[in-house]
């Protein structure tokens, strides 16, 4: 067991999963301080080798400024109605004294100032999305926007607070109830509705409630049915992959700037404090289910399969006002996010709203959300509604329209059209997602990847065929030099395509490294999506510099370790075998934990570890008995087998060794793997690099 003390098996698996289902933010230059404080000038660029807008980036940013329709101001007004008051603060701590929420870091967008670094939609959303304080939605509805990604919602029932999703964090949660308290009176919390399966809807709730209050029924936790499963499994098995690709979509590393983060699209960003989760004692399980929450009615309207698997909104009829979740907000969401998750059901998505227009929204005074602002009368509710729904609907519908007449996958981002009336609509640009990479989502969502060309079947990587593509160009010289006319010319897709494959070809060629970054910036520059922005930039900046250093996260939240199945953990435990290293060994494990009566086979054969629920074999090489609760001591790192073996809370039948030769057997997954070429090699440390990364925050899709 002694190999087990010093790799303790579950520690190793599960230290990194707080960053598979949290955002994390890095400390960079232009970023956040140890004290919140920015050091980065607007007017400088916070990388050497920046650019700014080039001539033709300029003419593009000219042309969406003068076809958009600026002129309605309609989101401006509704952004600001019913504002209270504004807290004294522009950065909440922990206890630590550490800044986890900072929203002055983006104040620059406030100086009413063009910045052509940025699609002037996106900056009109990034600017829309500074809202920060205590605003009044209708008689008893309140919310608290900028302490977070998401809203806090406060609810007025007959004895107390309704909270509608809880922020991220505990610090920035109890900030906001804080100070809506010291506006509007205290009142104790009564209940508490997650909305769906993001943690930036439910992960604050210990900074507003207490367990043990939830635990005598005191207070009251309410989710849509499922959800304490897909809060947790839905990041899991391909985590380490989701985590990296974050650092793209969500800029992790990108300094706030307007050369580089700007916004979030659903609000400024995410709070970087405590995560946590108490299980839900109500589940909605109807499609539609009404309750009476401390003395208020309340109508649940379950939307599986939208913006989360699990997802519901909420009418509230005595104030004619809509809770949307987050299936409405202000921007057209993601179809598929890019980093990495199941393909997003558009039609399905399109039909619910339409199912909360007609049930609710005909008679609607006011709707909500758990981001952005609210929208106020009826025709404006039905509006909003319509266009979303169409919005979904319309990509859905004429993308496969597109692919029954032969357009593939790898075309159809540059075929499909959203109709003018639509783009007319502010409710229905797309900041979170993009019309381009959620075009794509429909058509793999169908028929998967193949575009139907035998040879992409089974295509070479870039790694292998670039080196030939660069040979047949005659070489790395005529490359940079069509590359560099390409982009004088503002042609910077064509650049990229041949830069990339020199990149590949030789991934030391700093020169070819530094002429696609200059593409990748000028391309990023000009997208309205934050998630293609913040791609593009976010490769720039690794091309030039590398993959900025700094130290990861070592903890993991007990909230979210109790709330993980033990068959999930075992799932990924066979994602993490080593094949090579398992070739030739066999073993049957039973894992017994009797205080929630779980049993597994746990069986290696084959190169492949499988499990199963319920089953235990009799003829088994080892059998570890112990208390899931004490199993999550393990996970968590607080405790060692051979500790829980001298306590007497674990024992084992059989050969112990197993469970190191397992250890043995298991990669550690490298949360910083090299995307772009020539990036990894690079030994350049982000500044501020031996802080490391902040504490953990939730990714938001």
């Amino acid at each position: 067991m002694k190999t087990m003390i010093q790799r303790p098996i579950c520690k190793t698996l599960l230290n990194w999963v707080l960053l598979v289902i949290l955002f994390i933010q890095v400390s960079c230059t232009g970023q956040q301080s140890e004290t919140g404080e920015s050091d980065l000038s607007v007017t400088d660029h916070f990388d050497p080798k920046g650019k700014g807008p080039s001539k033709h980036t300029l003419a593009v940013w000219e042309n969406w400024k003068n076809s958009l329709p600026f002129d309605d101001k309609r989101d401006f007004e509704e952004q600001q109605k019913g504002f209270i008051a504004a807290p004294d603060f522009r950065q909440i701590k922990n206890a630590e004294g550490r800044v986890i929420w900072d929203i002055g870091r983006y104040d620059f967008l406030l100086n009413e100032q063009d910045y052509q670094t940025i699609h002037p939609s996106l900056q009109r959303i990034a600017t829309l999305n500074m809202g920060y304080g205590l605003y009044k939605v209708t008689d008893g509805i309140y919310q608290v926007r900028g302490f977070d990604l998401s809203n806090l919602t406060l609810v007025e029932g007959k004895t107390g607070w309704i909270l509608i999703d809880v922020l991220t964090t505990k610090e920035t949660a109890a900030a906001a109830l804080k100070f809506a308290n010291e506006q509007l009176g205290e009142r104790p919390v009564r209940a508490v509705i997650y909305s769906h399966t993001h943690a930036d809807h439910f992960g604050g709730v210990r900074g507003v409630i207490n367990e043990d209050d939830v635990i005598v029924g005191k207070v009251k936790v309410i989710a849509p049915d499922g959800f304490m499963n897909f809060a947790v499994s839905e990041n899991v098995i391909a985590g380490n992959a989701m985590n990296r690709r974050l650092f793209y979509q969500y800029g992790v590393l990108l300094p706030v700037s307007p050369y580089g983060h700007v916004d979030q699209a659903l609000a400024k960003n995410v709070s970087s404090g405590t995560l946590g989760l108490i299980a839900p004692t109500i589940s909605i399980s109807k499609p539609v289910e009404e309750l009476v929450v401390d003395g208020l009615r309340m109508i649940f309207h379950n939307t599986p399969n939208t913006e989360a698997p699990v997802e519901m909104n909420t009418y509230i009829p005595e104030k004619k006002a809509l809770w949307m979740a987050e299936n409405v907000t202000a921007t057209i969401h993601n179809i598929y996010t890019l980093r990495g998750a199941l393909v997003r059901d558009a039609l399905t998505w399109s039909k619910k709203i339409s199912e909360a227009l007609y049930m609710f929204g005909e008679e609607a005074d006011v709707m909500f959300a758990s981001h952005h602002w609210p929208r106020w009368g009826n025709e404006r509710v039905k509006e909003v509604l319509r266009s979303q729904r169409d919005a979904y609907g319309h990509i859905h519908n004429t993308v496969l329209n597109l692919a029954n007449q032969g357009v593939t996958v790898n075309e159809v981002h540059n075929v499909y059209e959203v109709p003018p009336s639509l783009q007319k609509q502010w409710a229905a640009r797309s900041y979170h997602g993009s019309v381009e990479h959620n075009s794509r989502a429909i058509i793999n969502r169908y028929l998967g990847y193949w575009d139907a060309n035998p040879l992409t079947l089974i295509p070479m990587s870039e790694r292998e065929s670039a080196p030939l593509f660069v040979e047949m160009m005659g070489g790395a010289a005529p490359i940079i030099k069509k590359g560099r006319q390409l982009f004088e010319e503002g042609k910077y897709k064509y650049a990229a395509e041949l830069l990339n494959k020199l990149v590949f070809a030789e991934p030391e060629n700093q020169e070819a490294k530094d002429l696609l970054a200059d593409c990748y910036e000028q391309i990023g520059y000009q997208q309205e999506s934050t998630s293609l922005r913040n791609s593009f930039l976010a490769g720039a900046y690794e091309l030039r510099n590398g993959i900025p250093g700094g130290e990861m996260p070592k903890s993991v939240t007990p909230d979210i370790i109790r709330a993980m199945s033990t068959e999930t953990w075992l799932d990924f435990l066979g994602v993490k075998l080593n094949s090579k290293k398992a070739e030739g060994i066999t073993f049957k494990m039973n894992i017994i934990t009797p205080d929630n009566n779980e049993k597994f086979l746990v069986e290696l054969s084959n190169s492949t570890l499988s499990n199963l629920k319920g089953f235990t074999a009799k003829n088994a090489d080892l059998t570890l008995t112990l208390n899931r609760a004490d199993l999550n001591l393990a996970m968590m790192g607080v405790k060692t087998f051979e500790d829980l073996l001298k306590e007497g809370k674990a024992k084992v039948e059989g050969n112990p060794q197993i469970l190191a030769q397992l250890v043995g057997m298991l990669d550690e997954f490298d949360p910083r793997f090299e995307i772009l070429p020539g990036t990894k090699k690079n030994k350049f440390q982000a500044p501020n690099a031996d802080s490391g990364f902040d504490a953990p925050a939730y990714i938001e899709d």
